[in-house]
């Protein structure tokens, strides 16, 4: 017992000696022996950075991970400057509607035709007589050495087929002021649609593969099924074959036009097939509206309505449904245009624009340049 009595008296005086140091350290210290709760410390990359400027290397500073510093250093107001802008596009216009006017507004464009050029008109259908005329058209034909093009229409009358199509087109002075194509005269030519909700493809004549340039001149119009017919009418509509003009019209479900079909699904086929040919194109085009005989049927009418809204001027760009957009605006913007802007909205014509632009094709927003 007492050696088991000595040993537990040793335990208690090596716990007593530890003690005892412990509480002489403690004495020696300042601050308590419990660490005291650490203060925020700003890094010294967040004290010396700028709070717009970005440090000139990516190469982290020592003793931080490399994570801390590559955030630091690429702001996003950086990343923003280093994404390429989107461009505003340009719709130029002059009020004058004139053979030099035309002229000078496709200089305004400064994209200049090459190679062998189409001119897409509407050549009108006979009895009606506001389509452009060739003394208004001829200078600019002549400048690109185009080359005027149509296809044949899908409704009967008489551009229905090639013969009496190119004898409209004899009759309308066409042919005395430069060559003529009817493009489908020998049959059709399929130009993949991506994205289409309705086509896959914009069949169009199979003479349009001829061509390595195209200025698309419309006349802005009212129209009796779109509204309003622009550009993108002008190329949707006509430079589709027959065949093409029937899928357009039935949204797909026939070559032969579907009178019935719901509107929106017209109108959102008619501009995908003009996307199809935009992007078989790509930059070799230009699009040129002149707004003048502004009545509210089309110059596929054999007897159109007198315009009731007096002319606005020529305009064009680069971007199809800027253009459109800008005169639709124009349009709007005029004290007598009440009938027009009825028939446009009684077909829901703007919704050829939305779905333009949600599809790609170009932009509702532009800058409006008067080169007058």
């Amino acid at each position: 017992m007492k050696k088991t009595g000595s040993s537990m008296n040793r335990r208690k005086a090596l716990q007593v000696m530890i003690l005892a140091v412990a509480a002489a350290i403690v004495s020696c210290r300042k601050d308590p022996l419990v660490a005291p709760e650490p203060e925020p410390i700003q890094s010294s990359t967040e004290a010396q950075l700028p709070t717009q400027t970005p440090l000139p290397s990516a190469t982290p500073v020592a003793g931080e991970p490399a994570a801390v510093e590559t955030e630091a250093t690429i702001e996003p107001q950086q990343a923003e400057e280093t994404q390429p802008m989107s461009t505003i596009p340009t719709v130029y216009m002059t009020a004058e509607i004139s053979a030099d006017g035309l002229i000078r507004i496709y200089e305004a464009l400064d994209h200049k035709a090459h190679g062998k050029v189409a001119v897409k008109i509407s050549s009108g259908e006979p009895g009606g007589h506001h389509f452009l005329s060739p003394d208004l058209i001829e200078p600019l034909v002549s400048e690109v050495q185009g080359t005027i093009v149509e296809c044949n229409t899908a409704y009967g009358g008489k551009r229905a087929n090639t013969t009496s199509h190119e004898q409209t087109l004899i009759d309308h002075g066409f042919t005395a002021i430069a060559p003529t194509d009817i493009m489908d005269a020998e049959g059709d030519l399929e130009l993949p649609i991506v994205g289409g909700k309705y086509l896959t493809a914009a069949v169009v004549g199979s003479h349009y593969a001829n061509y390595n340039f195209t200025v698309n001149l419309a006349h802005f119009k009212g129209h009796a099924m779109a509204g309003f017919g622009g550009v993108i009418k002008n190329m949707s509509i006509g430079i589709s074959s027959a065949k093409g003009k029937g899928l357009i019209h039935s949204a797909g479900a026939s070559t032969r036009p579907i009178w019935s079909t719901e509107q929106n699904a017209f109108l959102e086929s008619m501009v995908e097939a003009a996307k199809g040919m935009a992007d078989y194109v790509g930059e070799n085009i230009i699009y040129i509206n002149v707004m003048n005989n502004l009545s509210v049927d089309c110059d596929c009418d054999s007897h159109p309505a007198a315009p009731t809204m007096a002319d606005i001027g020529i305009l064009a760009s680069l971007d199809p449904v800027a253009v459109d957009q800008a005169c639709i605006d124009l349009v709007y913007a005029a004290s007598d245009s009440q009938d027009l802007v009825k028939r446009i909205e009684s077909r829901n014509g703007l919704h050829t624009l939305e779905h333009a632009a949600a599809m790609g094709m170009g932009s509702r927003e532009y800058e409006l340049v008067r080169i007058d």
